[in-house]
C-alpha cells in the first residue's frame, strides 16, 4: 500500500483528512468527526490542528463484526454487564481506525452511553447498553452515513433480553433465587438478591470497586461486581464467620455453636471479555479463627496460579500449627509460622482462551484431619468436575478448640491488575454436604 502523509484539520463542521497540504476526499466511508468530538480530541492531543503526521492511508470499510455484549439477558431498566464491541474491517480484513460508529436503540426504549464510538487501531468500537423497560427481546443498531453518497449503512443489529427478576422470570436454571429454598446442609447462602452484605463480619468494599449491582449476576440478576483499575491490588472482599469463634467480632451467619470439621463452599465467577492477566491471584479461602487476634489454625487457600499457570487455580494449603496441633501463629497471614503443604494446581484453564467471559461454578471442600492421623482433604471442583485434590494431610495435628469458622471471597492481585477490568461473583453456598453446579 502506498504510504501517504496526512493529518487532520478542525472546524465547525469536523476535521478532515489533508495530504502533502491538500485537502483529498476518498470514496466509501470518511472520518469526519463532529465539532465537538474533534475538540474533545484537541485537548487531549488526538488532533494537532494544522500539524500533519505520517501514518497511512486507510482503505474505505467493508464490514463491521460484532465482537461482544450481542444476545445478553438483564433487568428491565438495568444497564448490560457487558458492554457492546464492533470491529470494522476493509475488504482485505484489516482493521479500519478513526471511524464513527453511531449506536441508536431501536427497540425497547432503552438508551446507550455515549452514542457515537470511534474505532480503535484495532478497529474497534465500544458502548454501554441501559435496557428499557419493556420486558422481552430489545434491539439496538450500529450506524453510519456514508460522506460521499450519504448512503445510510445499517452495520450491525445487536438484540437483548429484558427480563422481570422479581417475578422470576428468566430463571430457568433455578440457580438466581436459590436461596429462597436452601438444600440440606446449607450453611448460608447468599444469592445476592436481597441485600445479605450485613450478614458478613466484614465487608470491604474498596471505595466502591466492590458492590452489589444489578444485571451483573448470573442470568442477569444481582450479582457482586469487582472493578480492577490499572495497577489495583486490593478490589474488595466478602468476609462470612460460622460456627463457634474465639471472639465476638467474628460474628457467625449461623447459631455459633457448631465445630465444623468438613465444609463445601462454592461461588459462581466470571470474567468479564477481553480479560487479562490470569486468574488475579485471590478468589476465597476457609479457614479456622484461633484467638481474637486472628490467628489461623489451618487455611484452604483457593488462588490462582504464577507464571504459565496464572489461568489455573490452585489448591495451596496451610497449617497454622505444628504437626502435633500446636497453635503456631498469632496474627492473621502469619506466613513465618504457617507449614505450607502440598500445593495442586487445576486442570481446567478457566482465566484464559474461549472460557473468559462465561460463568464457571467453582466449588471446593476442606476436612480436618482426625487426631493422630494424615487423612485431611482438600479439593476444587470447576464446573462440576474434579480439579485439583490434595489427600493426606495432617492439617491441625490434634488441635480441636475451633473448627473451620470462616470462607472470605476476596479480590486481592499480589502484583496489580495489568489493566482496567471487571471480574463478577454470584450464589455464594457454604455447607456441610456437595452442593454441586445448576
Amino acid at each position: 500500500m502506498k504510504a501517504w502523509t496526512f493529518g487532520l484539520m478542525c472546524s465547525e463542521s469536523g476535521f478532515h483528512e489533508f495530504s502533502h497540504g491538500k485537502q483529498m476526499m476518498h470514496t466509501g466511508l470518511q472520518r469526519l468527526v463532529p465539532f465537538s468530538l474533534c475538540a474533545a480530541l484537541l485537548a487531549t492531543g488526538g488532533c494537532d490542528e494544522g500539524t500533519p503526521t505520517n501514518n497511512e492511508l486507510v482503505p474505505a470499510a467493508a464490514r463491521l463484526d460484532i465482537v461482544a455484549g450481542d444476545h445478553q439477558t438483564g433487568a428491565a431498566g438495568s444497564e448490560l454487564p457487558d458492554p457492546l464491541a464492533v470491529r470494522l474491517l476493509d475488504a482485505s480484513n484489516r482493521a479500519v481506525r478513526n471511524q464513527i460508529v453511531n449506536f441508536r436503540v431501536t427497540a425497547g426504549g432503552g438508551s446507550v452511553f455515549a452514542g457515537v464510538g470511534l474505532t480503535n487501531d484495532e478497529g474497534l468500537a465500544h458502548e454501554r447498553w441501559t435496557l428499557g423497560s419493556e420486558l422481552g427481546v430489545q434491539t439496538l443498531e450500529a450506524r453510519a452515513v456514508d460522506s460521499v453518497t450519504g448512503e445510510k449503512l445499517l452495520l450491525a443489529t445487536f438484540e437483548a433480553t429484558a427480563v422481570d427478576l422479581s417475578s422470576g422470570q428468566g430463571r430457568g436454571s433455578g440457580i438466581v433465587n436459590e436461596c429462597s429454598n436452601p438444600a440440606a446442609g446449607w450453611i448460608f447462602c447468599d444469592d445476592f438478591e436481597q441485600n445479605r452484605l450485613d450478614s458478613y463480619f466484614e465487608y470491604d468494599d474498596a471505595g466502591g470497586a466492590f458492590a452489589r449491582i444489578g444485571s451483573t449476576g448470573v442470568e442477569g440478576s444481582f450479582g457482586m461486581r469487582t472493578q480492577f483499575g490499572q495497577g489495583s491490588v486490593n478490589a474488595g472482599s466478602l468476609k462470612l464467620a460460622f460456627g463457634r469463634t474465639p471472639d465476638g467480632y467474628f460474628r457467625p451467619a449461623d447459631a455459633g455453636t457448631a465445630n465444623y470439621r468438613e465444609i463445601y463452599w462454592r461461588v459462581y465467577v466470571r470474567n468479564e471479555p477481553g480479560w487479562t492477566g490470569g486468574g488475579g491471584d485471590k478468589l476465597s479461602r476457609a479457614t479456622s479463627f484461633a484467638t481474637s487476634n486472628w490467628a489461623e489454625a489451618f487455611i484452604a487457600h483457593v488462588w490462582s496460579g504464577g507464571g504459565s499457570d496464572a489461568n489455573y487455580l490452585v489448591a495451596d494449603p496451610a497449617s497454622g500449627t505444628d504437626a502435633q496441633g500446636n497453635l503456631q501463629t498469632t496474627v492473621y497471614n502469619d506466613f513465618d509460622n504457617l507449614r505450607w503443604l502440598s500445593a495442586q494446581r487445576g486442570v481446567t484453564p478457566l482465566f484464559g482462551g474461549q472460557r473468559v467471559g462465561e460463568w464457571h461454578c467453582v466449588e471446593a471442600r476442606a476436612r480436618l484431619n482426625d487426631a493422630g492421623q494424615a487423612n485431611g482433604l482438600f479439593e476444587i471442583w470447576v464446573d462440576g468436575e474434579l480439579d485439583s485434590r490434595v489427600l493426606d494431610l495432617n492439617w491441625v495435628g490434634a488441635y480441636d478448640s475451633y473448627g473451620i469458622n470462616a470462607v472470605f471471597i476476596e479480590n486481592y492481585w499480589n502484583d496489580g491488575s495489568p489493566r482496567s477490568q471487571e471480574r463478577y461473583l454470584d450464589n455464594f453456598v457454604v455447607s456441610t454436604q456437595p452442593i454441586g453446579c445448576e
